[in-house]
């Protein structure tokens, strides 16, 4: 067997881009970026929005043109050239694993607040442990992976909701003191901004999770692009609630030391809204969410290697796939063999801006693919590649220098790996 089927809907591809987003880009994420530019972030939030927007439909007419398992990886072999493609997939393999790893600490953070043991000592093996488990959810295949994650994003929506509801009060009460001043008022505040809304894109990213997995997608033309917009819409509503009753309530300060102490900043904010059930409500919640990306990012990691596998970019046992389960099992156990050997950081920060970067350069060469579909193919003005293209390399270069050095190292590393294995496979 060397194709997947085609099993989801456009219900079930919906719950698959929510399940990748609602996760770390909400529960942690939006604690990292308001200790960098404060209130703020919430205007970061729709920056990132504008241009995950862009992408998001870039990234729908590719797919419904090439409704392949691979995304970008794929799109960049078709419409540009075998360096670009490779590049994309080297970079989403090095991004979302950095992003599952972040989505792992990111429940051990809030397991252990709700068990009221925040020792960071059992961080890292108890996110090990998850990554475990959720591998093996993952090789047991796509139908009972998807129905398991359509139970996690409605406990997810419902925790977020229950988190702006109750919050109001305690934002009311406080009548906007902790949205001034707007801007971070220490170093360079313009500077503190960019970077935060370049970490706020990754919190969008996971509806790219419909495209990688259009292989498996029903009318994929269709589908696909309806998905992918209701899908962010949906995040775009949830952030905003969640960023401004949480720093309208506790002052970003206060979520920015939950997310460097605890890795649970809505869980701490919630405290302070004198309700003590809804603390272990959003604890709970959270931790599913994290499931739910962790589970998510395994699928969509698992179908890049896949087809870099199929291609020979990596060693083709990644490209085996299950005849029973439909499942490409090798691919599945490599990612999660990588991703527990990033949960060894044990640093959110470092993750989350590692992931930052790495997926800003793969959705560039995503847009850069999408300049170069055909007017047939087109469903889309053009306007909108150059659109995303630009917001991405400029976004790209506002996070730590030490992080676009360590980025721009690993993607010559990959470069090198390409140039050895295109020689030997394409001279015979």
């Amino acid at each position: 067997m060397t194709q997947l089927r085609r099993e989801l809907g456009v219900f079930g591809a919906i719950m698959m881009g929510l399940g990748a987003i609602l996760g770390t880009g909400v529960f942690v994420s939006i604690g990292i970026a308001s200790g960098i530019t404060g209130a703020s972030v919430i205007l970061a939030i729709a920056v990132a929005a504008g241009v995950a927007i862009c992408n998001a439909l870039n990234s729908a007419q590719l797919a419904a043109n090439y409704p392949v398992s691979g995304g970008t990886y794929e799109y960049g072999y078709r419409y540009i050239n075998h360096w670009f493609g490779f590049s994309a997939g080297w970079m989403f393999l090095l991004a979302k694993s950095a992003s599952a790893a972040t989505a792992a600490l990111g429940f051990a953070g809030y397991l252990l607040n709700l068990l009221n043991h925040p020792s960071s000592e059992l961080l890292v093996p108890i996110a090990l442990v998850t990554v475990v488990i959720v591998t093996m959810v993952v090789l047991s295949g796509l139908k009972r992976s998807n129905t398991i994650n359509i139970l996690i994003v409605s406990v997810t929506v419902t925790t977020l909701t229950i988190f702006v509801i109750t919050g109001l009060p305690t934002f009311a009460t406080n009548n906007s003191i902790n949205l001034t001043p707007f801007f971070n008022e220490s170093g360079n505040p313009l500077f503190s901004f960019l970077q935060a809304t370049a970490l706020m894109f990754v919190a969008y990213t996971g509806y790219g999770r419909i495209a990688t997995l259009s292989e498996e997608v029903r009318e994929p033309r269709k589908t696909i692009p309806q998905a992918i917009i209701i899908t962010l819409i949906v995040t775009m509503i949830l952030y905003m609630g969640v960023a401004i009753v949480g720093i309208g309530a506790v002052g970003s300060a206060t979520l920015s030391d939950a997310t460097q102490a605890y890795v649970a900043p809505l869980e701490i904010a919630s405290r302070q809204f004198n309700m003590p059930i809804v603390p272990p409500i959003i604890a709970l919640g959270a931790m599913m969410a994290m499931l739910g990306v962790l589970l998510n990012l395994i699928l969509g990691l698992s179908r890049v290697l896949l087809a870099m596998g199929r291609r020979q970019d990596m060693p083709t046992i990644t490209s085996k796939i299950d005849p029973i389960r439909s499942n490409p099992y090798v691919a599945v156990i490599v990612m999660g063999v990588v991703i527990a050997g990033l949960v060894l950081i044990g640093n959110v920060k470092t993750t989350w801006a590692f992931s930052a970067f790495t997926v800003l350069i793969y959705y560039s060469i995503t847009n850069l693919a999408a300049l170069r579909l055909s007017d047939q193919e087109r469903l889309y003005p053009k306007w909108l590649a150059w659109v995303g293209l630009c917001a991405c390399l400029f976004l790209a270069f506002w996070v730590d220098i030490q992080i676009w050095l360590i980025g721009l190292g690993l993607l010559a590393v990959g470069l090198i790996w390409h140039a050895i294995r295109y020689r030997l496979f394409h001279q015979h």
